[in-house]
């Protein structure tokens, strides 16, 4: 008699059906566990693959904008969701993304003006000095966001707001928003939230010289006083404040859009022999007062009297001379280049 079969009677039908089970399953570990070493691999190999991709984007990043100095659009794109530093005044960093939208502006202004008329050294050159003017103006810029920090001044989307409608209105000409947008876009290179940027920028450097310019604001109250003394004779400033101010005529009538700092369309809004009063330069660099001597429809013949701000420049220049302006690129001219 077969021992093996009377083993088998004994056997309840559970433990068949569980021996039977535990067959199935040894089987199917079989081809269970490559699988899983299967998928451990491609894991593993995905991680190191997407670690080489991110470490040579990095790499060619930071060769192509610190290495190379590259300025192309991409780059730009890419420093505005990357906010990575070109240089620093006194630990503020300054965004790459800034240096690149005054760079780019300046320049494409520039090329979509004159075309190709320069050769290879001459346009070398001008882009040297453009990115030089970008630099430094940006350092500027993140100096000025510093100081603000430090005395509180803020800039609103309000007052952004104000500003970018007095740009629409620039020259006298009530342009629509959707013209504007698209004359900057074809000059400047520039869309709107980068517009607004350079108008945050301008108006936060501006607040801050203000505030900081103690001799600006003494002599502006100088001009004011003698102004209300001497019926708006604004020679007679002149004659009493020599070169603390800057006193110019315009000799005749002049286009009301010109670009003069806002002057020219502060005056055309004045009747004959009525003062503006002080107001801030569009560019931000001084105290402007204005006097109508005379006008038509199109043309304006006034006076002005400038203040210069000049202590953000003197602060910003003594930090430069102490070495703490921190610059991580390096610009170079032709002649530098060796060309």
């Amino acid at each position: 008699m077969n021992l093996s079969k009377k083993k088998d009677k004994k056997k309840s039908e559970q433990e068949k059906v569980e021996e039977r089970r535990e067959e199935i399953l040894a089987a199917g570990r079989k081809f269970k566990y490559p699988l899983q070493w299967t998928r451990h691999r491609i894991v593993v190999n995905t991680v190191l693959i997407s670690f080489v991709v991110l470490a040579t984007i990095i790499i060619g990043g930071w060769l192509a904008l610190y290495r190379f100095n590259m300025t192309d659009e991409f780059l730009f794109r890419i420093t505005k969701i990357f906010p990575v530093p070109v240089a620093s005044v006194e630990s503020e960093n300054v965004l790459f993304s800034d240096y690149l939208m005054l760079y780019r502006s300046s320049i494409i202004s520039i090329e979509r003006q004159s075309g190709s008329q320069f050769d290879q050294v001459s346009a070398e050159a001008l882009h040297a000095e453009y990115k030089r003017s970008a630099l430094s103006g940006s350092e500027q810029y993140a100096y000025a966001i510093k100081l603000a920090k430090e005395l509180n001044i803020t800039v609103s989307e309000e007052e952004i707001d104000t500003e970018f409608n007095r740009h629409l209105k620039i020259g006298g000409i009530d342009r629509s928003e959707e013209g504007f947008i698209k004359i900057i876009e074809d000059n400047f290179g520039l869309t709107k939230g980068e517009y607004r940027r350079m108008l945050y920028l301008t108006l936060i450097k501006s607040k801050v010289e203000m505030a900081i310019d103690t001799n600006a604001n003494q002599v502006a109250e100088q001009v004011e006083s003698i102004l209300a003394s001497n019926d708006n004779n604004y020679q007679v400033v002149a004659e009493q404040l020599g070169d603390k101010i800057i006193y110019e005529e315009t000799g005749g009538l002049v286009d009301s859009k010109n670009i003069d700092g806002g002057r020219a369309s502060e005056a055309i809004r004045l009747e004959p022999g009525q003062s503006s009063g002080r107001f801030v330069s569009m560019n931000g660099d001084g105290y402007y007062f204005v006097k109508l001597v005379n006008k038509n429809n199109s043309e304006v013949n006034f006076v002005s009297i400038k203040i210069p701000f000049t202590e953000f420049n003197q602060r910003f220049e003594t930090l430069r001379e102490e070495n703490k302006i921190n610059e991580f690129i390096e610009i170079k001219t032709p002649a530098e280049e060796g060309f």
